[in-house]
């Protein structure tokens, strides 16, 4: 079987907390169901586990790219090694957003190579990013 996981599903498996629910969520997460992550569920854990939990943005990084990894885990529709540099451009400062890091991973998955952006911190690696 193939499913779908949530932003719920993924932080209190990355925090542990509260421990009764994560006891449910860790088998989910660490079985062998094939489960799917799409872009918004990413991006909404990233500003959870930042502006819920405080958690550091290179921490919040490490923590996806990990959970990235796992083998019954995919990034819906798009390719999860690139998801996973996009996620890389996030870690060293707040320079690229992880909305705008996951919609380059989108161009690039998909090899559309044109993304009309007026943000000046757009990753531009493998994509022509042009204003509007």
């Amino acid at each position: 079987m193939t499913a779908f996981v949530d932003t719920s599903l993924l932080v209190r498996y990355l925090i542990g907390d509260p421990p009764d629910i994560a006891a449910v969520v860790i088998p989910i997460i660490d079985g062998e169901e094939n489960l799917l992550v799409p872009s918004s569920v990413i991006t909404e854990t990233a500003y959870v586990l930042g502006s819920v939990y405080k958690l550091p943005r290179e921490t919040i990084v490490d923590h996806l790219v990990d959970l990235i990894h796992k083998g019954n885990l995919d990034t819906y529709g798009l390719d999860k090694a690139i998801v996973v540099q996009a996620l890389l451009l996030c870690r060293p400062s707040n320079r690229v957003s992880f909305d705008d890091a996951l919609l380059w991973a989108a161009a690039r998955s998909s090899g559309v190579n044109v993304v009309y952006a007026l943000d000046k911190r757009f990753p531009e690696d493998g994509v022509e990013v042009q204003g509007a």
